[in-house]
């Protein structure tokens, strides 16, 4: 796990910049604190920061091949780099190192391109080829590893994170006003783009080369759904699917460092848990954490019953309100992109327990939700499509219906009285975008008149929408599973995953997010995985002989981090003096009056917390990557502490 940047100067007679390329290193230098490295040819630099996992002593990067003319800087793992070594030292080559990163410009040397997929793992790398003076740039297909990049007319930049390529000052940062309405509609940003005009993530399982001042981007991976016409019984299949899932974790344990556990108590950590506990000949460590306050719902026994069972020796931190607010500035910081998500903070405290145990590497039960079905919207929406086949032209008396039965446990059904009549790609747009959420019920009265001119002329965002339409899947569960795998996965868990615990300096592994275990999930009947009001069927019975019953018959939790609670009561000051001062930046965008009725709405009680904190990180984002430019603290490791956040003058908005 590491960090990479770098810049490519489409003029080849213009020299690469070495003090630039240092301040893009060292703004990432919390992604690889056990060293750093650079490539310099003519018009072309390349960065590194290095956390050694793997050959700690000769994997210093950049890594080129025998004669110096294939050069590449790489972040992430490639779990099979034994195999394709063994095959590329029978062809010939011969390799000074044991890490996984030399077979990359090895096996280019062979196929070319074509090498992206035979790597198994996850990854983003940047190889240059010094004989046709090219740059290709590669991300996992799942983009567990993130790698954005921007073409400013005169070179391309690219990085492990936003922040080395604004420090350029040819980068020009301006607000993208449609990704600033996406990312209120979602709560994060689906896609390709970034709320900086210009700056983009290169989607999963994609290439971009640059050749000849030509940039060019490839899809070498998708997701294809099909069910077989003669499916393996439930039983074969969740035998088959167990084996796939102890092979990968086993895989995913490859490391020169200790392995650990990130333990929620629930089913799937607690079967990765499991896994790995079993090919282990130490006790692992294992990590939790629990929330401060009354009222708080506690997971913590659960994950002590999981570390009891497969006897791991178990750490567990504690979150408090004042932790949570005094965190959040680097929360911003460290994300980069204005991710709607407060476990993230919970994470990060988990990671950096498990750094000061001493331990590098994080095993994570992330993903099995997304590949098998795990989240009540999918059985809901379900149920909803089945009823309005049922009814036929009744279906309108749907709607009075979820409202007489909204009360109590069952009060979210009065949401799906307004999509009786809409098409299910209509407004499925991902699980977090549904049409109630009351940011995306408000987004036009909370822009200003300017904005929402500026908005009027644009596009609308069909990120979620192309790709309902782009699947193959022939059922509805499957194209739902697509949507979100595609965009709620890499677009908001896995950014979260990989920022948080890099934050800290750890490498955090989605042993479940294996290629081969969606790829396996995706070929099952829809059936298999939802069924009335059964949910990750297949994986649970896969599991059945793993995990302990009390944690497979339990209702999915996660870290439920009350966010909500503290934003209402013990950070209520913090949040108004925030949001609501005469120097709010976010006021370019966000009408003040709006904004402190949201606040009254949730002083009074409603359900409206996360979109609170949705723009609260807005603000803070604002003030830390448009206000200002970043910078480096002393220890490398985020904004300086004690110093302003750059407030700046209030932006035009880029169009």
């Amino acid at each position: 796990m590491c960090g990479i940047c770098g810049k490519l100067h489409f003029d080849p007679a213009r020299p690469a910049d070495r003090p630039l390329l240092q301040r893009m290193t060292d703004v990432i230098a919390h992604r690889g604190p056990d060293g750093s490295g650079a490539y310099f040819s003519g018009p072309v630099a390349l960065g590194h920061r290095r956390l050694a996992i793997i050959d700690l002593h000769t994997g210093d990067q950049p890594i080129g091949n025998e004669d110096g003319q294939v050069q590449v800087v790489f972040n992430g793992e490639i779990y099979n780099h034994r195999a394709l070594r063994a095959r590329l030292e029978r062809q010939g080559h011969r390799f000074r190192t044991e890490t996984d990163t030399e077979v990359i410009v090895h096996l280019y040397e062979e196929m070319g391109d074509d090498c992206v997929p035979m790597f198994e793992g996850m990854f983003a790398f940047a190889l240059w080829d010094e004989r046709r003076q090219r740059l290709l740039l590669a991300r996992d297909r799942l983009g567990i590893k993130p790698l954005y990049w921007t073409d400013t007319g005169r070179s391309l930049l690219f990085g492990s994170e936003m922040k080395s390529l604004l420090v350029d000052p040819e980068v020009r940062v301006g607000l993208d006003p449609r990704s600033l309405d996406a990312f209120l509609k979602h709560y994060y940003l689906p896609g390709e783009r970034t709320l900086v005009e210009g700056v983009h993530k290169l989607r999963p399982g994609h290439t971009l080369s640059v050749e000849r001042g030509r940039v060019e981007v490839r899809r070498y991976w998708d997701l294809k759904f099909h069910e077989p016409a003669r499916a393996p019984s439930f039983e074969a299949a969740a035998e088959q699917l167990r084996g796939l899932l102890q092979r990968s974790v086993t895989d995913h344990m490859m490391s020169d460092v200790p392995v650990g556990v990130l333990l929620s108590g629930g089913v799937d950590s607690s079967a990765v848990l499991g896994f790995a506990s079993a090919q282990s000949s130490e006790p692992l460590h294992s990590f939790t954490i629990g929330f401060g306050g009354e009222g708080v719902i506690d997971e913590r026994p659960y994950a002590r019953l999981a570390a009891a069972h497969f006897g791991s020796v178990h750490h567990e931190a504690r979150l408090d309100a004042d932790d949570f607010r005094d965190f959040l500035p680097k929360y911003v910081w460290h994300m980069e992109e204005p991710v709607c998500e407060p476990p993230a903070v919970a994470l990060h405290a988990v990671a950096q327990l498990a750094r000061q145990s001493g331990v590098k590497v994080l095993l994570s039960g992330e993903g099995g939700d997304e590949a098998f079905g795990g989240y009540q919207d999918y059985r809901n929406l379900l149920i909803h499509e089945r009823l309005k086949r049922l009814l036929g032209p009744a279906r309108p008396l749907l709607s009075p219906l979820y409202r007489a039965l909204a009360v109590g446990r069952l009060r979210g059904l009065k949401h799906y009285a307004d999509l009786v009549r809409p098409a299910m790609r209509d407004y499925y747009f991902s699980r977090t975008a549904t049409p109630w959420t009351p940011l995306n019920r408000l987004r036009a009265s909370l822009y200003p008149p300017g904005l929402r001119q500026v908005l009027a002329r644009s596009a609308p965002e069909n990120t979620a929408r192309d790709l309902w339409d782009r699947s193959d899947a022939g059922s509805l569960l499957g194209r739902m599973l697509y949507v979100d795998t595609m965009s709620w996965l890499p677009d908001d868990l896995l950014v979260k995953a990989d920022k948080m615990t890099m934050a800290t300096s750890v490498e955090l592994r989605v042993p479940l997010l294996d290629h081969r275990v969606l790829e396996f999930a995706a070929g099952l009947p829809a059936h298999y995985k939802v069924q009335g009001l059964q949910l990750k069927r297949i994986l649970k019975a896969a599991l059945a002989p793993i995990v302990p019953r009390a944690i497979l018959d339990r209702p999915k939790a996660g870290f439920p981090v009350p966010y909500d609670r503290w934003l209402r009561h013990e950070l209520r000051d913090y949040v108004h003096d925030t949001l609501l001062s005469p120097h709010a930046l976010s006021a370019a965008w966000i009408s003040r009056g709006a904004c402190a009725e949201l606040l009254a709405a949730h002083q009074r009680g409603e359900r409206v917390g996360k979109d609170v904190f949705c723009l609260l990180v807005l603000e803070l984002w604002h003030r830390q990557f448009i206000g200002s430019r970043p910078s480096v603290s002393e220890d490398r490791r985020g904004p300086v502490a004690d110093a302003p956040l750059g407030l700046g003058p209030t932006p035009s908005l880029a169009v």
